[in-house]
């Protein structure tokens, strides 16, 4: 007997994520009223291309936190995998692509390295990457001679802050981009309806077909005018395109791989993934190079964002990707989130920051702010987690 359940009770089921996404409206609703500016074409595209290297972090992040672990090296690694490229391709020259290839590489070696000391020797990811955070900071300074180097120019360049524009035409506006937005609005429709049959198929509560139909209508109106912002502005960010890649993969990774229900299994109760047979040596292992590859991704986009590699760069990032993740429903135990969630935090901490910039808040208001929302976050889920406790 499957039972359909009302906005009450999908609320009460699903409070955590319905708490973010309620609060991320707000926060946007709050800006564009004290900002004209807010919600213009050019600063939309301004947040996209400011904060998409923290969202990639945060994806990485996530994985890490599932499995109930930290990484707070992530800012170190940024900055000594742009620093690898700037020297390729600024100081010596190289093609773009080999200064990208040479970026994740390290990426890759950093996570393994780090992957080695928390899943083999058995040191605490914490004091792993504590140390990596002081050793990928001091190798940065060596690679660049604790000078900055700069301009990447060209193709490197192009990665974060260029767009694709006039591919499909359009008069006064981008079509490549509308489109791209729609065929992600119907794709999104479609999981949610086989998600919602899944559920149905195994007697779960759903909602009903009335509210199901509003949420995806509302979610394609947003999308959809986000999109016609953009194709009015300079067309659709090639790192909006690489971001938008790195949800979609790593959702399926997370949800539907073998890897991701082992990451949940070892975040979320050790022992019993252990008596169930999950390699947890092999996938704490991994956890750490698919966050040491993320790390490359995301300095290769801030290095092109920034066209230079400094030796100072990437700090403070660790704290705000894993701000996004406790912000958008990880739990600080282990076991649980989503990729979607941590994007919504991730997208929360950047509306924020350039909300607060637009008004002229200073810079240490700001990180009061922002440090206020996380324990709020984090409270949150602790309050919840009683809750549900005296209710058992």
């Amino acid at each position: 007997m499957t039972v359909v359940a009302n906005i009450g009770e999908l609320a009460r089921r699903n409070m955590r994520q319905s708490g973010i996404v309620v609060a991320f409206v707000a926060i946007v609703v709050l800006f564009s009223v004290l900002n004209s500016n807010f919600l213009s074409p050019g600063n939309l595209t301004n947040i996209v291309l400011q904060y998409s290297y923290i969202l990639i972090l945060a994806i990485g992040m996530l994985i890490v936190i599932v499995g109930g672990h930290i990484d707070l090296s992530v800012g170190s690694v940024v900055a000594l995998t742009g620093a690898v490229a700037a020297v390729l391709v600024v100081r010596n020259g190289y093609p773009w692509w080999v200064g990208v290839a040479a970026a994740i590489v390290v990426g890759l070696l950093v996570g393994a390295w780090q992957g080695f000391w928390v899943a083999v020797v058995g040191i605490p990811a914490f004091i792993v990457t504590l140390a990596g955070m002081l050793l990928f900071r001091g190798l940065t300074y060596q690679v660049l001679d604790s000078v900055s180097l700069s301009p990447f120019g060209g193709s490197y360049y192009l990665i974060a802050n260029g767009f694709q524009n006039g591919l499909l035409g359009g008069q006064g506006y981008d079509v490549f981009t509308l489109l791209i937005f729609a065929i992600a609005v119907a794709g999104y429709a479609v999981s949610q309806w086989r998600s919602r049959q899944a559920r149905l198929r195994y007697q779960q509560v759903v909602e009903a077909m009335w509210l199901f139909v509003a949420k995806i209508v509302l979610v394609g109106i947003i999308a959809m005018w986000f999109a016609w912002q953009l194709a009015n502005y300079r067309g659709l960010p090639n790192v909006l395109i690489i971001l938008a890649v790195l949800i979609i993969a790593y959702t399926l990774v997370t949800q539907k791989s073998v890897f991701g229900r082992h990451v949940y299994a070892i975040g979320g109760n050790l022992n019993a993934a252990q008596l169930s047979g999950v390699k947890v040596r092999r996938v704490n292992f991994w956890i750490f190079v698919n966050m040491g590859f993320l790390a490359g991704i995301a300095g290769v986009v801030y290095s092109s964002r920034s066209n230079g590699a400094q030796p100072g760069a990437g700090n403070m990032f660790e704290l705000d990707a894993i701000a996004a993740c406790f912000i958008g429903g990880a739990a600080v135990t282990g076991g649980v989130g989503r990729v979607t969630g941590a994007m919504v935090g991730g997208l929360i901490m950047a509306v924020m920051s350039n909300g607060m910039q637009l008004m002229g808040i200073e810079t240490a208001v700001q990180q009061v702010v922002k440090g206020l929302v996380l324990l709020l976050a984090v409270a949150f889920d602790v309050y919840n987690k009683r809750r549900a406790g005296v209710a058992r």
